[in-house]
């Protein structure tokens, strides 16, 4: 068993403001850093620390290969991520104020580099017992959906960031589809979340639905099942990677077929220890930590 992540791999530029920039404003950052991001390279380390097999499909700059090390040290498999010359990787300016919330600025930049070859041979491994993950930060979602779903590989879509083009793709084809509110209202064109969340329901016949809440915690919706777990109480400095180390802990221990609630209150619990920790990957617990972080709350 194993997730195939068709993923970005960012070069997250972070500056800590005390607000967010206003249309012509100069402001002074209290401090900057250069660290690996991007939806997929972080829930790509999300899935490996939470302990399943992890292949990352993508592309970087040959001069930003330094760059991977959390991916490496986290235990991706890297194999599929081509390391080209012509294109520069691609790279957030990212802004976080002192709240801990952030704005982001996204250069696609060599995670629009996807073709059929590269999606067909990363793939070609693949099994019915394994899972495809995908976000809205690479090239060619209709077509990896597609072939996915031709050979029986369940598909995770974490429509992110949510753009019209969504709409038209073969969602009818997903397995799993997590959204936060804003997403999904924005989805299915609906002003109210209870409205949204039963459209949601529509879009396939076997769909199962995440919705994250924030700080109100995290629902799972399939059928007639219903699940909530809270979130957890926490001093947030960085939201940047909360929704992706959340997906990436999730989806480790829902495919290999645990308790619903158990995979949601363990992603929920990685999720909030990486909300208390500055920048993207680096921000990511280890399976030990959320274990542990989620023992403690339980106590309490």
């Amino acid at each position: 068993m194993a997730v195939f992540n068709f993923g970005s791999i960012n070069i997250d530029h972070v500056y800590q403001v005390p607000h967010f920039v206003n249309p012509g404003e100069t402001l002074a950052s209290s401090g900057y850093t250069a660290i690996l991001g991007g939806k997929g390279a972080n829930q790509s380390i999300a899935c490996a620390k939470a302990g399943i097999t992890t292949y990352h499909v993508g592309s970087i700059h040959s001069n930003d290969a330094n760059m991977l090390s959390p991916m490496l040290d986290a235990g991706v498999n890297m194999q599929f991520v081509a390391q080209q010359g012509d294109t520069a990787s691609g790279h957030a300016i990212i802004q976080v104020n002192t709240d801990g919330e952030n704005a982001i600025i996204l250069y696609p930049g060599a995670n629009h580099l996807l073709d059929a070859n590269k999606i067909e041979k990363a793939l070609s491994g693949a099994t019915a017992n394994d899972w495809m993950l995908l976000q809205n930060e690479t090239n060619e979602i209709k077509r990896i959906i597609e072939h996915a779903h031709n050979k029986g590989i369940p598909v995770a879509f974490n429509p992110a960031p949510m753009t019209d083009e969504i709409k038209s793709l073969p969602l009818n084809k997903l397995s799993l589809l997590i959204v936060n509110e804003i997403e999904a209202m924005q989805l299915t064109e609906c002003d109210d979340i209870e409205q949204a969340t039963n459209a949601l329901m529509t879009l396939a016949n076997d769909l199962q639905i995440v919705l994250t809440l924030g700080k109100q915690g995290v629902r799972y919706m399939h059928k007639s099942q219903n699940v909530y777990v809270s979130a957890y109480c926490v001093d947030a400095t960085d939201t940047t990677a909360a929704g992706d180390t959340f997906i990436g802990f999730f989806l480790a221990h829902f495919s290999a077929q645990k308790n619903i609630k158990e995979a949601l209150k363990l992603a929920c619990a990685a999720s909030a220890i990486s909300v208390t920790r500055p920048g993207a990957s680096s921000s990511i617990p280890s399976l030990d930590e959320a274990r542990t972080f989620l023992k403690a709350q339980e106590n309490t």
